[in-house]
């Protein structure tokens, strides 16, 4: 398996150079914590002695070498993406919230780097509906 050796950001990429000298590079969007962090945040990082993992202690989160050999660009032109770009006041923190899943997973899926299954399609539409409702109420 490949180590890590070092990483860094730009062009809205976190890019990796192995241990054996080969360069990995993945859209932020796979790693959503990390696009919504400061490049301050995204700096104060350390990567496990090992070089299997990458850990930011400050957002809580952390990347696993393996994560850097899956391929897939953002898909902005997704059913997710296009409901919230049509309503822009949503929320999306909050309707994840609201659905039981994580703000990341819901980027995710705004960013087209996961397609929700079909089930939880149908639970972000029956919570934006219910939402919906209770504003009318309001």
């Amino acid at each position: 398996m490949e180590r890590i050796k070092n990483i860094w950001f730009d062009g809205g990429r976190i890019n990796m150079l192995t241990r054996s000298g080969l360069t990995f590079s993945r859209p932020l969007e796979a790693f959503p914590e990390l696009k919504d962090a400061s490049t301050a945040e995204r700096n104060d990082y350390s990567v496990s002695a090992d070089g299997e993992d990458i850990r930011w202690e400050c957002l809580d989160a952390d990347i696993h070498v393996s994560s850097f050999f899956v391929s897939g660009e953002p898909d902005y032109d997704n059913q997710v993406a296009r409901i919230f770009a049509r309503f822009p006041w949503i929320d999306a923190s909050e309707v994840a919230k609201a659905m039981g899943i994580s703000k990341s997973l819901m980027d995710k899926y705004i960013y087209g780097m996961a397609v929700p299954p079909p089930q939880r399609m149908e639970k972000l539409k029956e919570t934006l509906h219910a939402m919906g409702r209770e504003l009318v109420t309001a």
